[in-house]
């Protein structure tokens, strides 16, 4: 922890303990989190819908001035708390900052509902999104940590049923690997807000005790090849860290264009600490990224 960037070390006794015990109360505590952090809405239109499908999808969609583009945005939480109202401080911001129109994603939850309906509810949108977007060819999906690897997963589905095209595919501080055997999932075991424990509920929750697949697990898919550009961003003291580069190389020598950024000193999420300014720049890099590839 001494390579930890100061400024965010000095929030981190603050931070709440990392686990999944009781879900509920987990959801209950970033509920409250979020609601005291302020939106960045101004300039824009925000709309609440219900995508059709079986069941509704809830969105919240987010359309800038003079918007280009559109982003799906899955939200974070270990695939098992958060929705669209906890994620609206972030997902308004990578509207503000991209210029985009951005659809953040109220995915069904585990443990109530394991995979693959967290996909499949991402996938009723993508499709919604190409049928409604003002210009179907400028698409991308994107997300931070469990919301990073549903966002690789749905690249993969896309690519294998033939489905929507994706332009672009940003995966943020991504979870992408179940199996934890990376070198910082071994040694990263007490970082801040995620830690090896926090993870492995997740995915127990996520994966309902069955084997994982790719699309739940895209870091377990043989081929990577065909698949949309990529950005990917992870967090140097993070149990998730190395299976996001690892990801990333992989695609690399897939001949899949990426640009990966590994921010150092941060954790995973450190991100919502907004007044460091490595956080500042982690939301400038979303913004000019989703605007670069939907240009």
């Amino acid at each position: 922890m001494d390579r930890m960037d100061p400024e965010l070390e000095a929030f981190v006794p603050f931070f709440p303990k990392a686990e999944l015990t009781d879900v509920a109360a987990e959801r209950a505590v970033l509920a409250g989190l979020a609601a005291g952090i302020p939106a960045e809405t101004d300039g824009m239109e925000v709309e609440d819908l219900l995508v059709p499908g079986t069941p509704p999808v809830p969105v919240r969609v987010y359309r800038p001035h003079e918007a280009r583009g559109t982003v799906l945005w899955m939200h974070g939480g270990g695939w098992c708390i958060g929705d669209v109202e906890t994620e609206h401080p972030w997902a308004s911001r990578v509207a503000a900052r991209s210029g985009c129109a951005v659809i953040s994603v109220g995915y069904r939850l585990a443990p109530e509902h394991p995979f693959p309906a967290a996909l499949d509810d991402a996938w009723t949108v993508l499709r919604w999104a190409h049928e409604n977007a003002a210009d179907p060819d400028l698409v991308a999906v994107a997300g931070h940590s469990a919301g990073g690897g549903l966002a690789a997963a749905l690249a993969l589905r896309a690519r294998d049923e033939q489905g929507p095209p994706i332009r672009f595919q940003l995966l943020h501080q991504p979870g992408l690997d179940d199996r934890l055997t990376t070198w910082s999932a071994r040694h990263f075991t007490e970082t801040p807000w995620y830690t090896r424990a926090k993870a492995s509920q997740a995915w127990a929750h996520y994966l309902g005790g069955r084997p994982a697949t790719p699309y739940a697990a895209p870091s377990r898919a043989e081929d990577l090849s065909d698949l949309p550009p990529a950005y990917v961003a992870t967090a140097e003291l993070c149990p998730s860290r190395d299976e996001g580069i690892a990801y990333a190389v992989r695609l690399m020598q897939s001949d899949v264009r990426v640009e990966l950024h590994q921010f150092p000193g941060t954790f995973h999420g450190s991100q919502a600490l907004l007044s460091a300014a490595v956080s500042q720049r982690q939301f400038a890099e979303i913004g000019d990224v989703l605007r670069r590839a939907l240009a």
